[in-house]
């Protein structure tokens, strides 16, 4: 796992267990917010690491940088739900994609619904399946990893 997912991960481990007993929405809500932002660094990495070169590799630090952050929230949520696209992937990158979904709108729910609220189980249910799904996304051969990044970035042409 990339230092930044995990460095999110643990931080909403960190905060979840903090809430133990009787959790503060808040608390809840930031650790809801950090498990999308481990899914969104895990990807971001993995394209940037796939596409340019990972940290030993000789790269240009700014096209690196430049991969990493081509990765728009919305705009990887829209072509995740591309049935037809997406179903040349393997299973472990449409799970990704699913998770990466669905955590992101529950972290938007999070941050900008102040009336939502969110159980201590579904948040701790949350970061397991966030963990699992950067697990698996990362043992996925990397020749699908780059294929998916190049789906992610780039637009269709015929």
């Amino acid at each position: 796992m990339s230092d930044r997912a995990r460095a999110q991960l643990d931080l909403a481990r960190d905060i979840l267990g903090l809430a133990r007993g009787r959790p503060r929405q808040i608390v809840l809500k930031r650790a809801i917010s950090n498990a999308y932002y481990a899914l969104f660094h895990c990807l971001a990495e993995s394209n940037a690491n796939l596409l340019v070169g990972g940290p030993n590799a000789d790269r240009s630090d700014p096209a690196w940088i430049q991969a990493y952050r081509a990765l728009v929230h919305r705009k990887a949520k829209g072509k995740f739900r591309k049935q037809d696209p997406m179903r040349r992937f393997p299973k472990a990158l449409r799970q990704f994609a699913d998770e990466f979904c669905e955590a992101q709108l529950q972290r938007e729910e999070a941050e900008y619904n102040p009336a939502s609220r969110f159980a201590f189980q579904e948040v701790e249910w949350r970061l397991m399946s966030v963990g699992q799904a950067i697990t698996d996304f990362l043992a996925v051969p990397k020749k699908h990893r780059r294929a998916f990044a190049i789906y992610l970035l780039t637009e269709f042409r015929k």
